[in-house]
């Protein structure tokens, strides 16, 4: 089993910086690969940004690229969303999730393990 618990989140104004980080427990998560996706009141929860275990393969959604940087430090079980440059739009609940596959894919049902959720809120 693993679990996942994400933090940093909280209310900033446009602009403004935020990290996010999502520990892993359980099983080690170092060998898996690590998507942060988000879900805004009323829409689909959608990818946001994934990276694979040895952090060689990185991949960002178009709305995102530029602003954001996931990295992780896996002798801390940990992966960080450095979130730059926010936006009232990036507003959601922030989840972290987990697959075994090396692949990074934006669907969230090729992902196994979920955290929480933490809110992010972005005021103009």
């Amino acid at each position: 089993q693993v679990q996942l618990v994400e933090s940093g989140g909280g209310l900033v104004q446009a602009g403004d910086s935020l990290r996010l980080s999502c520990t892993g427990s359980g099983r080690t998560v170092s060998t898996w690969t690590l998507g942060w996706f988000r879900q805004a009141p009323g829409k689909e929860r959608e990818f946001v940004a994934g990276i694979t275990s040895s952090g060689g393969n990185i991949l960002y959604a178009e709305s995102v690229k530029g602003r954001f940087t996931i990295s992780r430090d896996n002798a801390k079980n940990t992966v960080y969303l450095q979130m730059n440059s926010l936006k009232p739009e990036d507003t959601a609940v922030y989840y972290c999730a987990v697959r075994r596959y090396v692949a990074v894919l934006t669907t969230p049902s090729e992902y196994a393990y979920w955290g929480q959720g933490t809110q992010v809120t972005v005021s103009s």
